[in-house]
């Protein structure tokens, strides 16, 4: 039961007497700070009393006297300037619990109003290996998907891998001109990486090159501007005439301009840094002097590719499998599934159809040679072909949503997307009315970034993106350092063999990157801290991965050699037919927040935001973790206490099992 929906439609029924707009005030309704005031509160009568010219305790007494709640709550208090406190009847809780035992959902309705909806998440481009900047979009995309499908949407997932364009030229390139054709026939995953690499680093080389000289009068002009801002809030300070906040506003100014200094230092030393790794090689350095003009070359293999060339089209379709495969694999270690992987070559035969179709519309303009779409609102164009005949990103999610629309007719559409293209999905989705599908709803489901330590983007120290693979790898290895340590493996019975503690270890470890990246807000940046993701306390998945175990322990103890399946329906007979009890606050604390379960769930879907659920699993062991230390559950000399707390921990196992899962994330049995 989602207890906020129902007592969001009796508050609408007790304010049509005292307003004319219920329902803005009717969703006030939090769960109580403290359990002394009850379950949940309203807040409601403060802002309508100001509406209406009476005390907020005089609007709340009349909204308790209209309110019809008693079937479920205890009778409403009033309290301080005008909260309604109510407090949920135990016996509701004691069905509650009995109907989430019995039902495989654990309690959390399906929508009555199913939608369409298509998830396009991850998307890398497949000429690479997955790195650390991928990680956001698989695992919240992954985790949305889940969540609709579970909320009861009609969800596809789709996989708009980068198959096509720049990066393919540099793979055929440094084939041609730095591969081995007998390697990479012999091991084509590694190889192909390889000469990915070396091209790329040559390619950034030059670049680099190119652009130290501008950092350093960057540098210089943000250096003049920082003294002077500092000069300017150092006179401030002793300006007796000056006002505070205008003292504070130019230390501000200051403190940016020299963060501005650090930025560009940093992004110097990283330049710098890939200069030296060439120079400082022979054989790289030889090769850069070689290959000066790599940039231009690639581009024009690429052309090439796009163009149909029949070589270069046959060099990608021998390529492609082979990093699709690397890919495949790291998602196989994720657990992510896609239910289509349609990338930027199934449309690029559609690319031209989209600009013949947009200027039948009247919708673009020629600029420089380039085809433009000029938009209202925004300062620049979006460029759909450019003055050499290639096209863009824009062109290709055009042709994307044309397709969707005529083959899913989907009702909403989720880009799961860092921040960065902010600018590009508003362009994007203007155009979705003019081309006649103002009827999708497009979303954009934006994140922040991965940092490092010293709270830049998470890179290796030459300055390239962290592989992906190597962080599983690495949280994997430190999880079961903490999960299988000799002192935890020595309390084991039976022992824990090897294979189950790596079983364990991969569980927990991926688990734990999940989760880290699930529990901050998703469009906050936030540090990779491994140590502190596979942490056995704080708000973590080995947290709740523990909580749960500790719950399958109680009951398998409990069972007596029957097994737990076995057992556990002999709990759902039990608190199915016989009356349940609570002798101890933290079963009534515990009874309760299981039932919000389903209020997660809708948190998760209506803001698209996975950090609610997190939130809500970490209060859900907390809330069991106290519940174990107060209220002692085998050998109870009570038989019905014993079975009302057998029904929590059985509850509690499934709520943190089947929640652990719409994340993306497994439990371990025992831990």
């Amino acid at each position: 039961m989602h207890l906020p929906n129902v007592l969001q439609a009796r508050f609408v029924q007790a304010l049509e007497p005292l307003t004319d707009s219920p329902s803005d005030y009717a969703g006030m309704i939090r769960p109580a700070a403290d359990p002394k005031f009850g379950d949940y509160q309203s807040n409601a009568a403060m802002p309508l009393a100001k509406r209406v010219g009476k005390t907020s305790r005089d609007v709340a007494a009349e909204l308790v006297q209209n309110l019809n709640v008693t079937d479920l709550f205890e009778e409403p208090e009033v309290a301080g300037p005008g909260f309604i406190n109510l407090r949920l009847k135990d016996s509701v809780l004691f069905d509650s619990i009995q109907q989430m035992l019995l039902d495989e959902r654990v309690g959390v309705s399906k929508t009555t109003d199913p939608k369409k909806v298509i998830v396009d998440f991850s998307s890398p481009n497949v000429a690479k290996p997955m790195h650390v900047g991928h990680i956001r979009s698989t695992v919240i995309g992954d985790c949305l998907a889940r969540t609709l499908r579970f909320y009861g949407e009609d969800v596809l997932t789709d996989n708009h891998l980068g198959d096509w364009g720049t990066q393919f030229g540099i793979i055929i390139y440094g084939y041609r001109n730095f591969g081995d054709p007998a390697k990479v026939a012999a091991n084509p995953v590694p190889e192909l990486s390889a000469l990915y690499r070396l091209t790329n680093q040559l390619i950034e080389y030059q670049k680099a090159k190119q652009s130290v000289a501008t950092m350093a009068d960057k540098l210089s002009a943000a250096k003049s501007d920082a003294e002077t801002a500092k000069e300017a809030s150092d006179q401030a300070e002793s300006d007796e005439d000056l006002k505070p906040k205008d003292k504070k506003k130019l230390r501000k100014n200051a403190e940016a301009a020299t963060r501005r200094v650090a930025a560009i230092e940093a992004d110097i030393k990283s330049l710098k840094a890939k200069i030296d790794a060439v120079d400082s090689d022979a054989e790289l350095s030889k090769l850069a002097s070689e290959h000066s003009d790599v940039d231009l070359a690639v581009l024009r293999e690429t052309a090439k590719l796009h163009e149909g060339d029949a070589e270069n089209l046959a060099l990608w379709k021998e390529f492609l499998p082979h990093c699709q495969d690397e890919i495949n694999r790291i998602y196989d270690r994720l657990n992510v599934q896609f239910d289509y992987t349609l990338g930027e070559s199934f449309y690029h035969d559609r690319l031209a159809g989209v600009v013949e179709h947009l200027t039948s519309l009247g919708l673009t303009t020629k600029s420089d040679g380039a085809i433009c779409v000029f938009l209202e609102g925004f300062d620049s164009p979006m460029i759909i072909q450019k003055r050499d005949g290639a096209f863009l990103y824009a062109t290709t999610d055009l042709a994307t949503l044309q397709y969707r629309r005529d083959e899913f007719h989907p009702d909403e559409i989720l880009y799961v997307v860092d921040s960065r293209q902010g600018e590009h999905f508003k362009k994007f989705f203007a155009m979705a009315e003019p081309l006649g599908m103002g009827e999708v709803q497009l979303v954009h489901v934006n994140f922040g970034t991965v940092l490092g330590p010293d709270g830049r983007p998470m890179k290796t120290r030459s300055g390239s993106l962290i592989g992906l693979e190597s962080l599983l790898d690495d949280a994997v290895s430190r999880a079961k350092d903490v999960v299988c340590n000799p002192d935890r493996l020595a309390t084991m019975d039976p022992p824990m063999d090897g294979e189950e503690q790596q079983q364990i270890a991969e569980i927990v470890g991926i688990g734990a990157i999940k989760y880290a990246d699930l529990s901050h807000h998703r469009t906050s940046d936030y540090k990779f801290d491994v140590d502190k993701m596979v942490a056995l306390e704080g708000n973590t998945a080995t947290y709740v991965q523990y909580s749960y175990a500790r719950t399958q322990s109680i009951l398998r103890r409990a069972s007596d050699g029957e097994g737990l399946p076995a057992f556990e329906q002999v709990i759902e007979q039990a608190a199915a037919t016989q009356p349940m009890t609570f002798t101890h606050p933290n079963e009534r604390s515990l009874a309760l927040m299981l039932m919000r379960f389903e209020e997660a769930i809708e948190q998760v879907r209506l803001n698209y935001a996975p950090n609610a659920l997190c939130d809500y699993l970490f209060e859900t062991a907390k809330t069991y973790s106290s519940f174990n230390e107060s209220c002692r559950v085998l050998g109870n000399d009570d038989p019905s206490v014993m079975q009302t707390r057998l029904a929590l921990v059985t509850l509690t196992g499934r709520v943190l099992k089947k929640g652990l899962s719409v994340l993306g994330i497994d439990v371990a049995e025992r831990m």
